[in-house]
């Protein structure tokens, strides 16, 4: 699979000139579960399952990030592997909708997103939603199997 400078170019701004870029919006639905708000991690990896990258954080407090055991895994919880981290977590029953600029080739590569999830006294769920970035799922909701009610990937 190609290196990561070439394969994920989260922002044109750090990567210029690499790779063609498109933006590319991910909407999350979140299932009504009844408690606290949900820390996300979205992330890829290749082919092979080998992690790429990371692309955004729902959830503010690093304190819970290992929580996100797939992603926490993958990067030993380092937050400079993450574009964009937001301040607020995603409430139950809540929409997020997160529009980032994405390298044309992690589309028809074998590349999949991946949606870690977790809750304050509840559960954590590694892999919430997985997502192959084909042209083929851009949208179409996928759904998830706890927290996340559904994600649609869409250009």
């Amino acid at each position: 699979m190609k290196p990561l400078h070439t394969a994920l170019a989260v922002t044109t701004a750090l990567v210029p000139g690499m790779a063609l870029a498109t933006p590319v919006t991910f909407t999350t639905q979140m299932s009504a579960y009844g408690g606290d708000g949900a820390y996300l991690a979205y992330y890829v990896t290749d082919a092979t399952g080998g992690y790429v990258g990371s692309l955004w954080m729902a959830g503010g407090k690093a304190k819970y990030y290992s929580h996100l055991g797939g992603w926490y895994a993958a990067t030993g919880g380092n937050t400079a592997q993450v574009d964009g981290i937001t301040g607020a977590s995603v409430g139950a029953g809540r929409e997020l909708t997160i529009t980032l600029d994405l390298a044309d080739t992690l589309f028809d590569q074998g590349y999949v997103l991946h949606v870690d999830s977790s809750v304050e006294k509840m559960s954590d769920v590694p892999d919430d939603v997985t997502i192959p970035l084909t042209s083929d799922n851009l949208g179409k909701p996928v759904a998830g199997k706890y927290f996340v009610q559904s994600l649609t990937v869409s250009k």
